[in-house]
């Protein structure tokens, strides 16, 4: 199963039936009077968050959601029924933003919530609703107002305790292997992780969530490598841990520039509590692990810096202990259940994650990588083939 994090829908809810017009006609009753019923309301359209459920991929095959019309009134003073609602299930920490992307209109965090989005249309009144003592045979009747409809994006953020940042190759799903059942793709080259992963930490009895994002490159927030896309998947951890290659020749370095990133990014990331591991510590001499451990106390702003090895073993224990300190902590203080976009700062996120609205041709959907390249490539074709139109206009 592929993993999908977003997802653009169209839904509608149902349109109000008519009412009717009708009047009583029967043998022996002379002054039979009006009759027409009213219409029914439309469905409203529901969301729903449920559990076991970790991506949007049911939304690539369909895309379009509409409510049932409500039925129309009827003669005899038989009012019509209401439409069926449509009922739309996402995993939970879904956020649902309008098209534009720039504000958030639901935030799908608690397994079983379930929200009215939009309200089915009322049904019209038939003839007999307008029946009085001066107008006793009237002949009006109302269509049903129309339901709402309108384009949306649907974005997971998955729901995890500690998020894992650091530049492509840092070590990040090996450490992930080493601290949890999941097996996701490890290679000794850039970008092996193409999606984010899940992972359960067991400590003790205690037991959290690691999220495992793509690395991160220098100008990410600018598109550059897989971009700053992912990040939302760890707006809502309660603690970073910030992997750093043992083996890079400058660790100082490498740690500002992912910095820069999550300051760039916002969304209250460079806020969050954080960890850092100077990892690959198996293969440096002692007297390089404290040099190297020395700069990065230098740059890391009071953060605990820790040595560590997720293939060797080395420090494991130490890291997760701490992690499940802060994440304690952070629970006792936000509450135990999963962090909605206020508590953690990342509303403010809405409209960073995805490419352009007019760039369509260098965003790769099946492999979800935006790749800027490909848009200029797109973008330079388009401004040739216009040259070529307005020449032959002009030869025209």
């Amino acid at each position: 199963m592929k993993f999908l994090d977003q997802a653009k829908i169209f839904v509608k809810s149902g349109d109000g039936g008519a009412g009717s017009c009708s009047f009583r006609r029967e043998k022996y009753i002379e002054f039979g009077g009006p009759d027409g019923g009213d219409g029914g309301r439309g469905g409203d359209l529901i969301v729903e968050c449920v559990e076991n459920l970790n991506t949007l991929i049911d939304f690539r095959y369909q895309q379009h959601f509409k409510a049932e019309v409500g039925q129309h009134g009827m003669g005899r003073n038989k009012s019509g029924g209401k439409g069926n609602d449509v009922v739309i299930r996402v995993p939970v920490g879904t956020q649902v933003l309008t098209e534009d992307r720039e504000e958030v209109i639901l935030d799908m965090t608690t397994p079983g919530q379930r929200v009215v989005m939009l309200r089915g249309g009322d049904g019209g009144f038939g003839n007999a609703h307008y029946k009085s003592s001066t107008n006793q045979a009237p002949r009006r009747f109302d269509p049903g107002w129309p339901g709402k409809e309108m384009w949306v994006w649907l974005r997971l953020k998955l729901i995890a305790d500690c998020g894992l940042v650091g530049l492509p190759n840092a070590g990040k799903s090996t450490f992930l292997a080493a601290v949890t059942r999941a097996r996701p793709k490890i290679a000794n080259y850039p970008f092996t992780t193409l999606h984010p992963n899940l992972g359960v930490a067991y400590v003790g009895e205690d037991e959290f969530i690691i999220a495992d994002i793509p690395g991160l490159i220098e100008g990410a927030h600018e598109g550059a490598g897989l971009g700053a896309r992912f990040l939302g998947h760890i707006e809502r951890c309660r603690v970073l841990l910030h992997l750093v290659d043992g083996n890079g020749e400058d660790v100082a370095e490498d740690y500002r520039v992912v910095r820069e990133e999550l300051r760039q990014y916002g969304g209250g990331l460079d806020q969050k509590p954080e960890l850092v591991a100077l990892n690959k510590c198996d293969s440096l001499m002692p007297e390089e692990i404290e040099e190297k451990l020395a700069a990065l106390k230098a740059v890391a702003g009071g953060a605990r810096v820790m040595p560590l090895s997720g293939a060797a073993g080395i420090g494991l224990k130490d890291v997760l202990f701490d992690l499940l300190a802060r994440i304690k902590e952070s629970r006792a203080a936000v509450g135990i259940g999963p962090l909605t976009a206020e508590a953690t700062g990342g509303t403010g996120k809405a409209g960073s994650w995805q490419p352009p609205l007019d760039a369509d041709d260098g965003w790769n959907s099946d492999k979800g990588i935006w790749n800027p390249s490909q848009a200029d490539v797109a973008d330079e074709e388009d401004e040739d083939d216009d040259e070529g139109e307005d020449e032959d206009q002009d030869e025209e």
